[in-house]
């Protein structure tokens, strides 16, 4: 089968998906996903990642969360990089599959327990917990990722 790729050689997601992220047959109607070029802020990308996050769309917060990664500096790469791998952590759970949640919550955790201070008012201690729990619970609410209220 042709993958679908831009001028680069790059793969583009062309197929359409499930609320979770699952390739869907082509011509099947799907959740639309974030675009493979997306550009976000910092507190933009929280934001909507949040957003999605609560509304039971791990998959797609994961991609807004691997676009802030792909565009931060590389002192906060890391940081952006354990916050997408928590989404697909999350998405993993929601597919029933425990055990590769449980690994990538794992490194999630692992990785953001390095910022012990985080910009943007991401609440570190409260993900790494979140997410330490969340790796051994197949029932779990979606993570805060802000200290605080969400606008």
């Amino acid at each position: 089968m042709e993958r679908d790729r831009d001028d680069a050689g790059r793969a583009r997601n062309a197929r359409p998906r499930d609320g979770l992220g699952r390739p869907l047959p082509r011509g099947a109607v799907g959740v639309p996903t974030m675009p493979d070029d997306l550009q976000v802020t910092p507190d933009s990308a929280l934001t909507e990642a949040q957003a999605l996050l609560d509304a039971d769309r791990p998959f797609h917060a994961h991609e807004v969360l691997e676009a802030a990664w792909k565009s931060a500096p590389a002192g906060e790469r890391e940081l952006w990089r354990g916050l997408a791998q928590l989404a697909v952590g999350l998405t993993h759970l929601r597919r029933g599959n425990p055990t590769g949640a449980a690994r990538l919550l794992s490194r999630a955790a692992d990785r953001l327990s390095d910022y012990g201070s985080a910009p943007y008012g991401i609440d570190v201690p409260g993900l790494v917990a979140w997410a330490r729990s969340a790796a051994t619970s197949a029932g779990t609410t979606p993570p805060r990722l802000r200290v605080g209220p969400v606008s």
